[in-house]
């Protein structure tokens, strides 16, 4: 039978979620965990891979098993895991459910602090030394990301993916007290994307380009054409969509 497994987790200790060789990852520690209490081999598949530092706030994964779960097995996870993972719920789906490939959606936010505080330097990028943001024409610069669809320019170089298309359904900035929150939705997100483009909009809130800049940097394909990758610890994966 195939599960799905909701969970949450701070990244700041893993060196993302995908198991690597000599790191720790969100993914290692929770098969370790599912294998020994369930006592069988458990390899589960993420709904995505972040990046070391990043943070979800929801995840999903899938695994399989021919056991019954015990009811209180969520329990039992949480109080095998360490304090930076949290399991949610467990349910049973379909046999070819699958984790990645069949999610519709994924949305992401970030957050950039405009004061220095020492309470959300592992969750946000701390921005009060440089210069101040229009938060207007970062998000005159968010209305153009949905006229294009191929994202080359933010894509990580030499990454294996079959494609740069993706389809951005939500972009936007808000400003909450001394805090920006950039909140991003699309189908799929190629690696490091997010962070470049929160990079670049951050030149053009900054004055450095203008938003008609981004039509350039996009069409260009190329990534050192686009600003650089805003810092890991102000992420976060906050919602991953099934048809189910």
């Amino acid at each position: 039978m195939r599960y799905f497994i909701e969970f949450s987790y701070n990244g700041s200790a893993y060196f993302g979620y995908q198991i690597q060789p000599k790191q720790i990852s969100v993914q290692e520690e929770l098969e370790k965990a599912l294998s020994t209490i369930l006592r069988e081999p458990i390899k589960t598949t993420g709904a995505g891979r972040t990046d070391t530092g990043v943070h979800a706030k929801k995840m999903f994964a899938h695994f399989e098993t021919e056991q019954t779960l015990d009811e209180n097995l969520v329990h039992k996870l949480n109080s095998f895991l360490s304090e930076n993972i949290a399991v949610k719920r467990i349910f049973e789906v379909p046999a070819d459910l699958h984790a990645r490939f069949d999610a519709t959606y994924r949305t992401y936010e970030y957050y950039i602090s405009l004061e220095k505080n020492p309470f959300s330097k592992d969750s946000s990028w701390q921005y009060w030394r440089q210069k101040p943001l229009n938060i207007d024409l970062m998000n005159e610069a968010c209305k153009i990301l949905f006229e294009y669809d191929d994202f080359t320019s933010f894509a990580k170089l030499h990454a294996d993916n079959k494609t740069n298309i993706c389809k951005i359904y939500k972009a936007e900035w808000e400003q909450l007290g001394n805090q920006l929150k950039f909140t991003i939705s699309a189908d799929r997100f190629l690696r490091n994307m997010v962070r470049a483009i929160v990079g670049t909009m951050v030149e053009v809130g900054s004055g450095k380009i203008t938003p008609n800049d981004l039509r350039r940097i996009i069409e260009d394909k190329f990534r050192n054409s686009a600003g650089v990758s805003a810092p890991a610890q102000g992420l976060f994966l906050v919602d991953v969509g099934y048809e189910f």
